[in-house]
């Protein structure tokens, strides 16, 4: 190097070299570095490493330094690091081959032409060992990202699919992830690594940051993983590898956790299988995927639509829309006895696609519910022409969606006086229906709720919404949680804007968690809260910012069960067994307590939604701009986070 600052001990250091005034001298003393820094042995290495790695951080897109040979010599460091176990152990080089993964991972994850150069720079057979496990779960994490950002592109993806265990890797990483970042790190914090906590937390946090940065980190790996196979599923031939029985069955349940909400984790991968032929028929055949993707597709989560979309191409693929889904269930819940019932998948998915199809516009999904209509109605008009046939419920189910439709149609000829005598009308009977309801006659009350949803006009959102969630209250102390889950799903769907109706929210969320489907219960319930903070009623309001009593309660149950953990921990005994009270539920005095107290009056009773204002006359633009300004725009569900499972929760509304 030809220039060195005289403060600076170090002769040639990059950090001097980078100050140099002449650019052609620059650059010349960049490439002698790169091509000689892996063959010292000097002290100090991982401070231009790590400068290194933060201007890939910052600035992915700047083409000098893959120029100058950064690749190559990120590639012979992380060799280095593998095959000489004394150099890695001595000062702080420990730190260089998750510094150097990352620095490749950055630098090709927005530009194609910097990963063919990475290919050329052979990054790919050192990201493989690091990917094995050679080192630990630290440098897994970014060997795995690394390699889904070369994998991305179509011109270097061949060179990741040349290696055939790159794909085998991931999908027992995205298996066992968490299990590994439980065990090897979370479980002991006396027996955590020092260069793991210092890379976790910068050297600024103790124990409980490493902890939430380690669930955050673990989280990331599973995903980094599934997007790495996501890539691979875009190619046939790599699907029978990928829908093995054992790994779709645990595609629902890798959800990425509150602390990765920019990933569609599991179900993204779902969606990429079954938009192919050859991936639907095993995922049809899979016990309890269906029922999974109902599930997600009836819930706040933010990838709700993937599910939607999941669900159509099955049913629309006549090889798996009768096919037969096996469904797992407790024979009997004392001794946990198994057993499994049989359903064709039109069987499982119509009823949540009835329920999901007065949605407008879901994400970029324009008109989805007239696109749901049609895929049934094709579904009921096919049904019979072979060997399966649609159940009777189903089809009752769809063709009284079909009817609702012909009524809609009716509606915008009848005079407008006659839809106002039809409203009122609906509006007697519903109070009726508050009237028995107040009297502690539940299954009275939903029967005159379903009168009135008969003669209330279709276009009459807002009273369908409340008469819905009201009949929704009804099914959650009948104990009639499915029920509760489709009319708080209709009562959504309608809403304006699309799943924002607060109470309705935390029905559903009490359905799901009668259920015990922990994570659909917690999406719900965080909007809940952060409706009830956007709202002008003062039942729902938040007093001084406080979150309600019984849905902090919910909440914290939930994020317990819904842990990302949580299963590593049991199996590792950092929870003794399912019912471990201490670790995770809280003991209430009813196991039914919350479903009644969300808008619980004087007389002890839980209220009904009792909105009579005519303004469903108004302006539709009007309506909807009332709406808007009481909603959080661009909320995501998971980018509500709460703190995880502790004495606190702290509501962050991050918009998106």
């Amino acid at each position: 190097m030809d220039k060195v600052s005289p403060d600076c001990p170090y002769p040639g250091c990059f950090f001097c070299v980078m100050k140099e005034g002449n650019p052609s001298k620059r650059r010349g003393s960049i490439l002698k570095f790169f091509r000689e820094l892996p063959s010292q042995d000097d002290d100090g290495q991982v401070l231009p490493i790590s400068g290194l790695w933060n201007t890939a951080m910052a600035h992915p897109n700047d083409p000098e330094f893959i120029e100058l040979g950064i690749f190559e010599c990120m590639v012979a460091l992380i060799w280095k690091g593998l095959k000489n176990r004394r150099w890695l152990s001595h000062d702080q080089n420990i730190y260089i081959p998750y510094y150097a993964a990352h620095i490749i991972g950055s630098y090709t994850m927005n530009m194609e032409e910097f990963a063919e150069s990475a290919i050329h720079a052979g990054v790919i057979p050192p990201l493989v060992e690091l990917l094995r496990g050679r080192l630990t779960w630290v440098e897994q994490r970014v060997a795995v990202r690394a390699l889904g950002h070369l994998a991305t592109y179509t011109n270097s993806f061949p060179a990741v699919a040349s290696h055939g265990e790159i794909l085998e890797l991931s999908i027992q990483l995205a298996m066992s992830s968490l299990e590994i970042v439980y065990s090897h790190f979370y479980q002991f914090a006396d027996r955590r690594l020092s260069y793991h906590c210092d890379l976790l937390t910068r050297g600024m946090g103790g124990v409980e940051m490493e902890s939430r940065k380690a669930e955050e980190w673990a989280s990331q790996l599973q995903c980094w993983s599934l997007q790495l196979i996501n890539c691979f599923a875009f190619k046939p031939e790599f699907l029978p590898t990928i829908c093995k029985p054992e790994f779709l069955v645990k595609l629902p349940g890798m959800w990425g956790g509150l602390v990765n909400e920019n990933s569609p984790a599991g179900i993204g991968l779902l969606r990429t299988i079954c938009h192919h032929k050859l991936g639907r028929g095993p995922v049809a055949g899979c016990p309890g995927i269906i029922e999974a993707l109902c599930n997600i597709a009836r819930s706040s989560d933010d990838w709700q639509y993937m599910a939607i979309d999941c669900l159509l191409w099955l049913i629309q693929d006549p090889s798996t829309c009768h096919k037969i889904e096996l469904v797992e269930f407790l024979k009997g819940s004392r001794f946990n006895l198994m057993g499994y019932k049989m359903h064709m998948v039109i069987d499982k998915a119509a009823p949540a696609l009835v329920d999901l199809a007065e949605i407008t516009n879901l994400g970029d999904h324009k008109k989805l519910g007239d696109y749901i209509v049609n895929v049934l109605q094709e579904c009921l008009q096919s049904q019979g022409t072979g060997r399966s046939t649609i159940s009777n419920r189903v089809k009752e189910l769809i063709e009284e969606l079909l009817n609702s439709k012909q009524r809609l149609k009716w509606e915008k000829n009848m005079p407008k006086e006659d839809l106002h005598i039809k409203q009122a009308a609906a509006l007697v009977v519903k109070l009726e229906g508050n009237s028995l309801f107040s009297s502690g006659n539940i299954a009275g009350a939903a029967s005159k709720y379903s009168e009135a949803l008969s003669l209330c006009p279709m276009r009459s959102k807002k009273e369908r919404v409340v008469l819905y969630s009201n009949r929704a209250q009804c099914h959650l102390l009948l104990q009639q949680p499915l029920a509760a889950i489709s009319d708080a799903t209709r009562a959504l769907c309608l809403h304006s804007p699309l799943n924002r109706h607060a109470k309705s929210l935390w029905r559903r969320a009490q359905a799901y968690d009668m259920l015990e489907l922990a994570k659909e219960s917690l999406l719900d319930a965080i909007l809940f809260i952060n409706e009830c903070s956007q709202s002008n009623d003062p039942d729902l309001s938040l007093r001084q910012n406080k979150v309600p009593d019984y849905a902090e309660r919910l909440v914290k149950k939930q994020m317990r069960a819904a842990w990302l953990f949580r299963e590593a921990a049991i199996k590792h005994g950092g929870i003794h067994g399912e019912a471990d009270a201490g670790d995770i539920q809280e003991s209430d005095g009813s196991e039914w307590e919350t479903a009644s107290e969300s808008d619980t009056g004087n007389d002890g009773r839980a209220e009904m939604d009792d909105d009579d204002d005519d303004s469903e006359w108004k302006n539709e633009d009007e309506r909807k701009d009332k709406y808007d300004k009481a909603t959080l725009k661009g909320c995501s569900t998971r980018a509500s986070l709460f703190g995880h499972a502790g004495n606190e929760i702290t509501v962050f509304k991050v918009a998106t």
